[in-house]
């Protein structure tokens, strides 16, 4: 994804699901008028979900996602069927496909009732209409279509439109904690792991937030932090840090500056900080030997002193004083068991969507294990959990008085 162009993670995801041969790929090729997906007569051609992001009216940016039959058999065919619904978990809007003439399925009815529990806005596109003789009466979330003649396309089109959450209505990173003049100091680590000339996407975005604020985003390296606030002639609303060098950052910022990470605003973006800020002192509890997951949302090319994989391991084994036995996911993989854990600690989730946050913290919360995240994890053992969430009032009633932080 270029330089430019929309996040993955603030895309419209709409995910088309169904049967073998019902016609997912085509419909796709259909709704987009692209040829994003392959198509053939052969049953089980998309064989992994496939992903295009693209702009598509009059939604604007979204993920399109064809996923594999939800009836497909055998070893390799269960594997495909857990990656498809895998797909729900970041999901905002659904199309089940039906054959029209096959009519729907006992796998269907399945979709329905995990739309229904998952909580995702859905439509019914009956496929293959222009094979049957009369059409048949839907109700509001059925609708008959041909992905061959076009018929019905383009009510399907407004219908996923009309389903589609309205970014408007998002949360804002940080541009509703700012007022029009206001101007916040960014401290930016030079990450190895970022393109070279670039930010990595949570610095952007939250630059991006800060403009469309009216207000003004100052960048420094964490070394040039003290003397440009001495030199700046009045104090900035807000200094926001890469959570590797908090602690120098907290040092170097006077206290009646509010202070906080990138990892902790985007904890707020996308719903999971009050759980995170809960799940922080499940620290404090950890037995010797007891097993710690640190879930990334993306996959990146792991440099030699990588914050997921290594320092973060060391800053834990060091606060706590115990070998804890500690585990990696990236990517699209996490763990639906998770009861073998004694600690969540998750990314900031810049490349997943809400929704997929929201799945990931509730599926932590369904069986008892504390989430947590990066940032909010390292201000807790660096003893300043309670200053950079500071702006936060109902969030800062959770940590305890007298806990040291």
């Amino acid at each position: 994804m270029g330089l430019n162009e929309t996040p993955s993670a603030n895309r419209v995801h709409i995910g088309f699901f169904g049967r073998r041969n019902a016609g997912k790929s085509s419909l796709v090729n259909a709704v987009t008028g692209q040829d994003l997906a392959v198509v053939s007569q052969v049953r089980g051609t998309t064989t992994d979900p496939v992903s295009k992001a693209m702009e598509l009216l009059p939604l604007g940016p979204v993920m399109i996602i064809d996923t594999p039959g939800i009836d497909d058999e055998g070893d390799l065919g269960e594997l495909r069927v857990r990656k498809s619904r895998q797909v729900l978990n970041k999901t905002d809007v659904a199309v089940l496909v039906i054959d029209a003439v096959a009519g729907k399925s006992r796998e269907d009815e399945e979709l329905l009732a995990l739309f229904g529990r998952k909580k995702i806005n859905y439509v019914v596109a009956y496929n293959k209409a222009d094979l049957m003789g009369e059409e048949k009466p839907g109700n509001e979330h059925e609708l008959w279509v041909s992905a061959v003649t076009g018929y019905n396309i383009e009510k399907l089109k407004e219908k996923i439109g009309a389903l589609a959450v309205s970014e408007e209505a998002k949360l804002k990173i940080v541009g509703d904690l700012l007022n029009p003049g206001d101007f916040v100091v960014l401290v930016t680590p030079i990450d190895k792991a970022a393109p070279k000339g670039r930010l990595i996407l949570p610095q952007q975005q939250t630059i991006r937030d800060i403009l469309e604020a009216d207000a003004a985003a100052i960048v420094v390296k964490e070394f040039e932090l003290r003397e440009t606030l001495a030199g700046l002639g009045k104090k900035p609303k807000l200094v926001i840090t890469d959570s590797q060098v908090f602690a120098k950052v907290a040092a170097d910022t006077p206290q009646d500056i509010f202070l906080t990470s990138f990892s902790i605003l985007f904890a707020r973006y996308k719903g999971t900080l009050e759980a995170a800020v809960k799940g922080a002192k499940a620290l404090d509890a950890l037995a010797e030997g007891e097993r710690i997951l640190i879930a990334e949302g993306c996959t990146h090319h792991r440099q030699c002193d990588d914050i997921g994989t290594v320092k973060l391991p060391r800053w834990i084994k060091n606060y706590t004083q115990k070998q804890v036995d500690i585990r990696f996911t990236s990517g699209t993989e996490f763990p639906d068991d998770l009861s073998p854990y004694g600690l969540i600690v998750h990314c900031g989730g810049c490349m997943l969507n809400e929704r997929e946050m929201h799945y990931r913290r509730q599926c932590a919360a369904d069986q008892g294990v504390p989430f947590t995240n990066y940032g909010i994890l390292i201000a807790y053992m660096q003893g300043i959990l309670k200053r950079s969430i500071a702006m936060f009032p109902h969030i800062l009633a959770e940590v305890e008085d007298g806990d040291g932080q």
